[in-house]
């Protein structure tokens, strides 16, 4: 019977994280900056960092925390629960602004609207609404550019009558 039963090396090496880096020791401030920069990874990290103990899960469940979210990083063929979305969004997530903006632009026509969103994300320096941001100014300022060229050579406008 002895036999049946083989300690695997787990359980030998029962060792956390927490017993190398005692993050319950640092002041809360510390705390809070370490949480919001490991939900900034993943929705993985998220949710792991929720599960290891109670302390952290309240840290991990505060408000500000999910300023740090990246939206984008949710796997497609996962739900995100609307209510996440929605706290990300007050709380002026940057991925959910980029969204929300191309959202706008894209599927509701809203030029204005959606760019608005998408400078808000760009200004904070979110790498996909830099890139989205000034690639759709510079093609709506293209063809707004050459709308205003045919109306002055037409001297619709610009010709002072």
């Amino acid at each position: 019977m002895a036999e049946l039963y083989q300690p695997s090396l787990l359980s030998y090496i029962n060792v956390t994280l927490m017993d190398y880096f005692p993050i319950l020791e640092l002041p809360d401030e510390i705390q809070a900056l370490v949480v919001e920069r490991v939900v900034g990874n993943s929705i993985t990290d998220l949710y792991g960092l929720r599960a290891s103990c109670k302390s952290i899960k309240a840290l991990a469940e505060r408000s500000r925390v999910n300023h740090f979210y990246d939206v984008l990083s949710v796997p497609w063929r996962l739900n995100m629960p609307p209510e996440l979305f929605k706290t990300c969004y007050t709380e002026r997530n940057l991925s959910t602004l980029y969204m929300k903006g191309v959202l706008f632009l894209f599927t509701f026509n809203l030029q204005e609207e959606g760019l608005a969103f998408m400078k808000l994300a760009a200004d904070e320096g979110y790498e996909h609404a830099v890139y989205t941001y000034a690639m759709t100014r510079k093609s709506f300022w293209g063809v707004m550019r050459s709308i205003l060229l045919v109306l002055q050579g037409n001297q619709l406008i610009g010709s002072g009558n």
